[in-house]
This record gives structure tokens, sequence and C-alpha cells, in this order.
């Protein structure tokens, strides 16, 4: 890998973590709503880009290493989705953990698959 490229996959995994901290400010909730939203939309991401690269090929060079591994990963939180799930579970709370994990695989997996079809039918012509 160039210095060019980790440059761009630096500046993307800044800008992901900027947005993620600010999500953070703008959800504050006994419930981890902020990893939530950033997991999801990190989903969503990746799966626009890779559903983009499945039927065209007009990327610039370092615009995938910039989006899925610099921005997000920055920006996705699964590390911190983690963290948080273990301390509802240590702190008794089954039902919070329980939903958290829940929401997060199944919203994020269907963001994924979402992305993938959206940027097939936008960039296929519908």
């Amino acid at each position: 890998m160039s210095l060019v490229g980790l440059f761009w996959i630096g500046l993307g995994g800044a800008i992901g973590s900027v947005i993620r901290a600010l999500i953070a400010v703008s959800l504050k909730s006994e419930f981890p709503w902020a990893t939530l939203v950033a997991n999801v939309l990190g989903c969503l991401i990746i799966g626009l880009v890779i559903g983009h690269e499945s039927v065209t090929t007009d990327w610039a060079h370092h615009t995938r290493g910039f989006v899925v591994v610099g921005f997000c990963g920055g920006f996705t939180t699964f590390s911190t989705f983690g963290l948080q799930t273990i301390k509802q579970l240590e702190a008794g709370d089954l039902m919070g953990a329980f939903s958290n994990v829940a929401l997060s695989l199944i919203i994020c997996l269907c963001a994924v698959w979402g992305g993938i079809k959206i940027a097939k039918w936008v960039f296929q012509g519908g």
C-alpha cells in the first residue's frame, strides 16, 4: 500500500471519527442510540460502496480505502457496542443488552443489504 493510499485512509478515519463524536454528543441517552445509529449508517454506507463497485469501476483510485477502510472504520463503533453491551449485562439490564444486540444485528445487516440494492438500482438505472 502506498503512502498516498494510507493518507486517504487516515483522512477518512479522521472524518468518520469526528462525525461519530458529533452523533454521540447529539444523542445522549440511557440506551446506546448513538452507537446504533453510527453502526446502521456505517453499514448502509459500506453497502452503497460495495453495491456501486459491483456495477461500475468509475472510482477515483483511493475512494474505496477512504470510504470503507478509513471513514467507516473511524465512524462505526462495534468495539463501543461490545463494551456497552457488556456493561448493560454487568448492570443486570438483560433486556437492554438483548435489545441492543438484536437491533444492532438485524438493522445493520438490513442496512448493508439495502445499501447494495439501492446502489445497484441507482447505478444500473433501476
